[in-house]
């Protein structure tokens, strides 16, 4: 009966958000491990052939070199008549404590009025048994699956895919040869009404550090040009109250707007007011829905993250800290280039320092340099995702963007050479890297048939 194959849906989330797979700490990469292990052998049940690959080593920043987790390379049967689509996913999760706010316990599966919260619940543990339940139902009532299916899993895409990048390329020739198609399903709808994602931001991540001495403020206060003084001036200088980056020429290369893309946010069923109350905001820095969607999505953004060294603890501490680190990221749009927007912000940073007359040392430094990526609208992914919405939810999709960062699908379409397209099925509010991250009952179950339809669409095109 459907009612127990949706229960048996829920309890295999619940066992894999049991696992807690949190790689931003590399002590714990053996959940990891387990957690990559569980997938392989769910998909070994299945009849998969499934390959643990070596993704290599990373050197630590103590200098340590550590092993990475395996990268789970699996395909089903082939036939060669039929299209491939190779299904991308992570079983990787953020960090989460009940500490920080969650009303359940973020590892243990709870249902709430219809939705499932935990970690990875959303982001990226249900979108990807979602896909291997499609393939399932396709066994299940003995029909043949109209695509060939591989699939690229790995346990590290929260922390940046380390070592992911070099297996691609690696595997190029071999494991990616005959993929037609490549699928990912790690990002969220814009509104309540099913999307297909066609974009996503670059990102380059900057540290501004200063000099090395805590310093006594009712000694040498007054007497000394402070280090976090000269940090916040240049941190204050990175953007106007508007939201404009004040970079010279960082947004010189942005791709113009054109008709045809504007026309894309029109059928959009974006609610400011709504959104507003969701982010806990009284207004944006923009008017329209169109102006808010594409400051998050097709314009760069700058966002200030942090100071470290600075005295934050509960209580007093008059001292001028001996060393402040500022912490910023430029996320970045096409055809922005991350080299040369890192060479424009070290110039702007450089040359604000140098109208302070500060004693105190400058050092800027940049990580992670991700490019944006776009789809091709027109390819035959996005007609067969359009068509598969309609077939389960009776509605035409809406084509979004995605503001953040996901660097894989660049990487993908650069080095495979392959047709790349997002397919999510998670929910605007399901607070994916937030506390109570959840997905609804409803979205995992439709997504599921969301994803068999758009393998039969698919097969249709091909």
């Amino acid at each position: 009966s459907f009612g127990s194959v949706k229960y048996v849906f829920s309890f295999r989330l619940k066992e894999w958000v049991a696992i807690k797979s949190d790689s931003g700490d590399h002590t714990k990469w053996g959940e990891v491990e387990t957690m990559l292990n569980m997938a392989a052998e769910r998909i070994k049940k299945m009849g998969g052939k499934v390959e643990l690959a070596d993704a290599g080593t990373h050197q630590l920043p103590s200098g340590e070199t550590v092993l990475l987790p395996p990268v789970i390379l699996a395909e089903f049967a082939k036939d060669p008549k039929k299209a491939t689509l190779c299904i991308y996913g992570h079983v990787d999760v953020q960090p989460a404590k009940m500490e920080d706010g969650w009303a359940t316990d973020p590892f243990n599966l709870t249902e709430i009025k219809g939705n499932l919260y935990g970690r990875g619940a959303t982001d990226n543990k249900g979108p990807v048994l979602a896909w291997l339940h499609a393939v399932e139902s396709y066994q299940a009532t003995k029909k043949e699956i109209p695509v060939n299916i591989k699939l690229i899993i790995e346990g590290l895409e929260e922390v940046g895919s380390y070592g992911l990048f070099k297996l691609i390329k690696k595997r190029r020739d071999s494991f990616f040869a005959d993929v037609d198609f490549i699928v990912i399903s790690d990002n969220v709808w814009a509104t309540t009404t099913p999307a297909l994602t066609y974009g996503t931001r670059g990102s380059s991540y900057f540290f501004i550090e200063g000099p090395k001495l805590d310093l006594h403020s009712g000694v040498y206060g007054g007497s000394i040009q402070e280090p976090m003084a000269d940090l916040i001036a240049l941190l204050g200088s990175l953007l106007d109250h508007t939201g404009k980056i004040q970079v010279v020429g960082v947004s010189d290369d942005v791709t113009p707007l054109t008709e045809d893309e504007r026309k894309l946010y029109d059928n959009i069923s974006f609610d400011l007011e709504e959104m507003k109350n969701v982010v806990g905001v009284k207004h944006f820095l923009q008017d329209t829905k169109e102006e808010v969607l594409m400051a998050r999505w097709r314009y760069p953004s700058l966002s200030i993250h942090g100071v470290e060294g600075a005295f934050s603890d509960p209580g007093s501490k008059t001292i001028i800290p001996r060393k402040v680190t500022g912490k910023f990221s430029i996320r970045q749009v096409p055809n922005m280039d991350p080299p040369d927007v890192e060479r424009k912000v070290k110039e702007h940073l450089e040359q604000v320092f140098s109208t302070l007359n500060s004693p105190n040392r400058l050092k800027v430094t940049a990580t992670v340099g991700a490019k944006p990526w776009v789809a091709n609208l027109q390819d035959s992914q996005y007609v067969a995702g359009q068509k598969a919405v309609k077939d389960v939810f009776g509605v035409e999709p809406e084509f979004i963007r995605e503001g953040s960062t996901i660097p894989i699908a660049q990487t993908f379409q650069e080095e495979t050479g392959k047709s790349v397209m997002m397919l999510p099925i998670s929910g605007h509010d399901d607070g994916e890297h937030s506390q109570n991250e959840k997905i609804s009952r409803y979205n995992y179950i439709e997504g599921t048939k969301l994803f068999a339809a758009y393998f039969y669409e698919l097969s249709l095109l091909h």
